[in-house]
């Protein structure tokens, strides 16, 4: 039986052998029907019990209760369909920064059939580019305020581009009914297909099911939070980050709670929001709980009841400063694209400073050696980890086959387990950079230098940082050498941010006349890191 009449994400599963464990445990709240549109449990499913007067969404500038938000999702979904041709299972490209429309875009897609591919708002063209032409996309919803980008991509795959904000959205919707008769889609039916850092060359997509949507609110949230639908939820991440897209929209509309939208979230706007909104819950990066540690005092965050840390490891000092400031105890944990959202993490009761956590309900844990073998305890190996979600890499076999082993997920960390079960991270397995919560690949920064018409050879390593946790650094050959000087720096630097995501760009740039190879030409990137 086919999941949609395009079958392009389902086709490019990888084969069940390949696919992680999921039979190992069976819980009665990860039990979902056969056939599941996730968007019924997390929206509509409100509006039909009463609660559609209630607020949903809220920006600096806007409210949206739950039947605001339900009413605009069932007529984008009609747009979809009766205007741009949508088809089950077409991949549907949203790029926007956090706000309510983008809500109500992701919700419309999959109510329509469609498959979401959410993409960060600072994607250049060339980004956008890849990502179309891997996943095959024919539509995309985009911000006009975000449209000059979006402009530029050109593709065959990609049919048609709606704007919002003023825009074409807005006036397609405006006599569309505000009922929508979902899709019929499956409870294992691909419902996004979340990207990671990668996006040039062969980017890797890993996709979750309308189950794992759910899943995952039935996990971390309930270990972790305790919400109910009076909290009201805020954050920094993006939502083309699974992180924030669990935080800000999942977790809160899956418990009937609400959701502060902010599109551009300073440290201060964070602060802001909490006080001025009676903030109960707020996810961010642990660069940012450090800064606001230091801002605390100008304002009042007396509603806030849980911080949530994630996208790196939480230093221990900021731990300590932060709880020594407010009292709150900052929840750590880890995640992954692939894994779609946090596996591993603690509560109050269990709780201890400097740990990630332990294995929270639905997942389990152990640390393992190069051969699989569980490693004996304090010592240091990589992080197994299975449970109600895993990775499903779409046309990567290759990639498949390194992530997941004899149904294992192997995240690429480096972690050791103490005696009471907690594990606390020691490294990174791989050349991932992760600086101020965004996962930056060595290799695709140096994909984008290497295009650069003065740089022949280039190497990119993270150093270690107090504020952002890590730094991307480029060590870089030029054609001319007598050009190696700090205005080349930073035209390059400005050169980059203009053809590339900003964020990746190398804060820490060194000339060198060659780099440390091996004998086969392969580069030591381990000494640059010393």
């Amino acid at each position: 039986m086919k999941h949609y009449e395009d079958n392009f994400a389902h086709d490019h599963l990888p084969g069940l052998d390949l696919q992680p464990d999921y039979k190992f445990l069976d819980l009665p709240q990860f039990n979902r029907p056969e056939m599941l549109n996730c968007v019924h449990r997390l929206l509509d499913y409100h509006v039909e019990n009463g609660k559609g007067n209630a607020v949903c969404i809220r920006t600096f500038e806007t409210t949206w209760t739950y039947n605001d938000l339900y009413e605009k999702a069932n007529q984008i979904a009609h747009v979809l369909i009766d205007d741009l041709g949508l088809k089950s299972g077409n991949r549907v490209l949203i790029r926007s920064a956090n706000n309510p429309m983008m809500v109500a875009c992701w919700f419309a897609v999959l109510k329509a059939g469609g498959i979401v591919v959410a993409t960060m708002p600072l994607l250049r063209a060339k980004e956008l580019t890849t990502i179309i032409e891997c996943a095959e996309i024919s539509h995309a919803f985009c911000d006009s305020e975000l449209s000059d980008e979006m402009h530029l991509v050109k593709s065959p795959f990609l049919k048609t581009t709606c704007f919002y904000r003023n825009a074409s959205l807005e006036t397609l919707m405006q006599d569309k009914p505000k009922t929508f008769n979902n899709y019929h889609s499956k409870s294992d039916s691909i419902a996004l297909i979340g990207f990671t850092s990668g996006t040039t060359g062969l980017p890797k997509m890993t996709s979750h099911y309308h189950k794992d949507i759910l899943n995952i609110c039935e996990a971390f949230p309930q270990y972790s939070l305790h919400p109910t639908p009076d909290d009201i939820f805020t954050g920094s991440p993006p939502l083309g980050f699974t992180f924030g897209l669990g935080g800000l929209v999942l977790f809160p509309l899956y418990f009937g709670a609400s959701t502060f939208l902010i599109e551009k979230p300073t440290p201060d706007m964070l602060l802001q929001a909490i006080q001025d909104y009676k903030i109960t819950i707020c996810f961010t990066a642990p660069t940012a709980w450090r800064v606001i540690t230091t801002k605390i005092n100008d304002f009042d965050i007396s509603s806030l009841r849980k911080c949530v840390s994630a996208g790196e490891t939480l230093p221990l000092k900021v731990w300590e400063d932060w709880y020594n400031v407010t009292g709150l105890k900052i929840i750590d944990g880890i995640g992954a694209t692939e894994m779609l959202h946090i596996f591993i993490s603690s509560n109050e009761t269990n709780m201890k400073p400097g740990a990630t956590g332990v294995a929270i309900t639905g997942y389990e844990a152990k640390v393992v050696d190069a051969n699989g073998n569980t490693v004996p305890l304090n010592e240091p190996g990589r992080l197994a980890v299975r449970g109600i979600t895993g990775c499903k890499y779409l046309n990567r076999t290759d990639k498949q086959k390194e992530y997941v082993e004899n149904g294992w997920n192997l995240t690429g960390d480096i972690f050791r387990q103490d005696e009471d079960g907690h594990f606390w991270f020691v490294a990174r397995g791989d050349d991932m950079i992760i600086s101020s919560g965004y996962n930056i690949g060595a290799i695709e920064v140096e994909s984008v230098l290497l295009t650069h018409e003065e740089i022949v050879e280039c190497a990119v390593v993270g150093l270690p940082d107090s504020e952002r946790g890590m730094l991307v650094c480029a060590h870089i050959v030029l054609k001319d050498q007598s050009k190696a000087t700090d205005n080349m720096k930073n035209h390059i630097q400005h050169w980059f941010k203009e053809v590339a995501a900003p964020y990746k760009y190398p804060r820490v740039i060194y000339f060198t006349e060659a780099l440390p190879k091996t004998e086969t030409g392969k580069i030591q990137r381990f000494k640059l890191k010393s």
